[in-house]
């Protein structure tokens, strides 16, 4: 059986633990955070549609100026995705995040340009990334992990851990983000 909710909707779940109608979404909006993410997913959505790829984006760049999200179409981020507080984060286009992620404000998501680790982070399921938090390079952190405030991550982070400071201290957690992630889809 097809699943009958949309990436938005899931998105919205997450914050609500209630799947909405449309026009609900639309009265979600009010929210910065949810707002950005309706336009985001809109963007998405008609990235291969010529005309509607070009308007998406036009009103995708006046929300990134706005709340601050530095947050592109080309950048593959799985369902359920929850930003915590509005403004100032950015996510390199290349990076990949998995499903039922949390990121809070202040986060940095980018690109390495030299060195062994050069590339775009690719971030699995169910990951909550605190405050501040960089992570940067061709890395790959796990399923289940819980990247606390203003920590520092350029290595990879096996799934089911912790990692704390900068530099980043990896401790082994079966529930790292248990109580960190609700609603999950």
């Amino acid at each position: 059986m097809a699943d009958q909710h949309s990436t938005l909707q899931k998105d919205f779940y997450r914050e609500s633990g209630k799947w909405l109608s449309t026009f609900e979404i639309w009265a979600k909006c009010i929210n910065p955070n949810l707002h950005f993410l309706y336009v985001l997913r809109k963007s998405q959505k008609y990235k291969h549609t010529p005309f509607l790829k070009i308007v998406w984006k036009f009103i995708l760049r006046h929300y990134q100026i706005k709340y601050g999200f530095q947050i592109y179409p080309e950048t593959e981020i799985g369902e359920g995705f929850y930003l915590g507080h509005w403004g100032s984060l950015v996510i390199n286009p290349n990076a990949k995040i998995g499903k039922n992620c949390n990121i809070a404000q202040g986060v940095t998501i980018g690109q390495q340009n030299r060195g062994k680790n050069t590339g775009f982070p690719k971030i699995g399921d169910e990951v909550w990334i605190g405050t501040n938090a960089v992570i940067v390079g061709g890395i790959t952190v796990g399923n289940n992990v819980l990247i606390a405030p203003n920590s520092y991550i350029n290595f990879d982070v096996p799934g089911n851990s912790i990692v704390m400071g900068n530099p980043g201290k990896i401790y082994e957690s079966e529930n790292a983000t248990e109580g960190y992630i609700n609603n999950k889809i």
